[in-house]
C-alpha cells in the first residue's frame, strides 16, 4: 500500500523560506512521477508542482514559478518542495500526491493522482 508522509511545514514570516518533504513507501518510488498541491482555507485544492520519475522534468503553477523548486531523491524515496520568498497568500495545507500510472506521464490536475498524504500546514505571516 502506498503511503505518503509530508513534513516541514510551519509558521514563518513573509519573505522566509521553507523546505517540505514527502516520504513515500509501498512501491518502487523511482518508477513514478510525483506532485505537490495546496489548499487554502475556503478555496479549492490547487496544483503547485510536478516532477517526473527521473527528476529531469518539472512543471510549476504560474504563481509559484521562480519561487518554488520541486526535487526528488530516489535513493531516499523522498520528494521535496523548496519554497522561497513566501507570501501570506501561500498559506495553505500542502499535500504531496502520487499517481497510479508509472513511467513517462505528466499530471497537473487532482484527478491525475491516486495517492495523497495527510498534508502539512504552512502559515505565512505578514
Amino acid at each position: 500500500q502506498v503511503q505518503l508522509v509530508e513534513s516541514g511545514g510551519g509558521l514563518v514570516q513573509a519573505g522566509d523560506s521553507l523546505r517540505l518533504s514527502c516520504a513515500a513507501s509501498g512501491r518502487t518510488f523511482s518508477d513514478y512521477a510525483m506532485g505537490w498541491f495546496r489548499q487554502a482555507p475556503g478555496k479549492e485544492r490547487e496544483f503547485v508542482a510536478y516532477i517526473s520519475w527521473s527528476g529531469l522534468s518539472t512543471i510549476y503553477a504560474d504563481s509559484m514559478k521562480g519561487r518554488f523548486t520541486i526535487s526528488r531523491d530516489n535513493a531516499k524515496n523522498t520528494v521535496y518542495l523548496r519554497m522561497n520568498s513566501l507570501k501570506p497568500e501561500d498559506t495553505a495545507i500542502y499535500y504531496c500526491a502520487a499517481p497510479s500510472r508509472r513511467g513517462i506521464w505528466i499530471g497537473t490536475k487532482q484527478g491525475d493522482y491516486t495517492y495523497w498524504g495527510q498534508g502539512t500546514q504552512v502559515t505565512v505571516s505578514s
